[in-house]
C-alpha cells in the first residue's frame, strides 16, 4: 500500500511539473480578438472529432469573446466553466494545476483553498491567456474528464502559437 502512495506521489510531482513546464511554454507574443476566434474555433473542431459533448468559453479580463456548446453539453457545463475561469484568475494558473498542487500538498481545494467551492473549481480545463508574463484572459472548457479538457485546450494553445508564429500581423492583438 505504501509502494503505490510513494508511486502516486510519483506520478503526481511529475504532473506538476508537465503542467508547469506548459504554464511557462504557452505564451504569446500578442493575442487579439481574431486569436480568440479561432483558438476557440480550434477546440470546437477537436471536440467535435472526437465526438466530445464540451462546452467552450474564452474570455478578455471579464469580456467573454467566445462562447460555444455542442451537442450533449448542458447549462451545468456553463456553471463548470464559469467556477473553473474564477480559479484560473485567482490563482494565476491553470485550474489543473491549481487542483493537482492542492493534490501533491496532500489538501483538498475545497476545504483548504478558502474560496466558495460553488463559485471556484480547480478541475483541469481552463488555462491562462497570457501575453509575456500578462493573464489577458482565459480559456476554458467544460464536459469532458479534467485531463481531457486541460489536453485539448493545451493541443488548440500550441496551433494557436503555430499559426502566430507564420502569420500575426501587428495590430490586431491585445497587448
Amino acid at each position: 500500500m505504501s509502494e503505490q502512495r510513494d508511486t502516486d506521489a510519483l506520478d503526481l510531482t511529475a504532473l506538476v511539473a508537465e503542467l508547469e513546464e506548459q504554464d511557462r511554454e504557452l505564451r504569446f507574443v500578442a493575442f487579439g480578438y481574431d486569436d480568440a476566434w479561432a483558438l476557440g474555433n480550434d477546440i470546437v473542431t477537436l471536440a467535435r472529432e472526437a465526438k466530445h459533448p464540451a462546452a467552450v468559453a474564452i474570455f478578455f479580463g471579464e469580456q467573454r469573446v467566445f462562447h460555444a456548446a455542442l451537442s450533449g453539453a448542458s447549462v451545468n457545463n456553463d456553471s463548470w466553466l464559469e467556477r473553473k475561469v474564477r480559479t484560473v484568475r485567482r490563482f494565476n494558473e491553470s485550474s489543473y494545476l491549481v487542483g493537482r498542487r492542492f493534490a501533491l500538498s496532500g489538501q483538498k481545494f475545497e476545504t483548504d483553498a478558502k474560496v466558495d467551492p460553488l463559485l471556484y473549481a480547480a478541475h483541469g480545463g481552463a488555462f491562462p491567456l497570457r501575453v509575456g508574463d500578462l493573464q489577458v484572459g482565459v480559456v476554458a472548457v467544460s464536459g469532458l474528464p479534467q485531463e481531457v479538457d486541460h489536453a485539448i485546450i493545451v493541443a488548440a494553445l500550441r496551433r494557436a502559437l503555430k499559426r502566430q508564429q507564420n502569420t500575426h500581423t501587428p495590430g490586431s492583438s491585445l497587448s
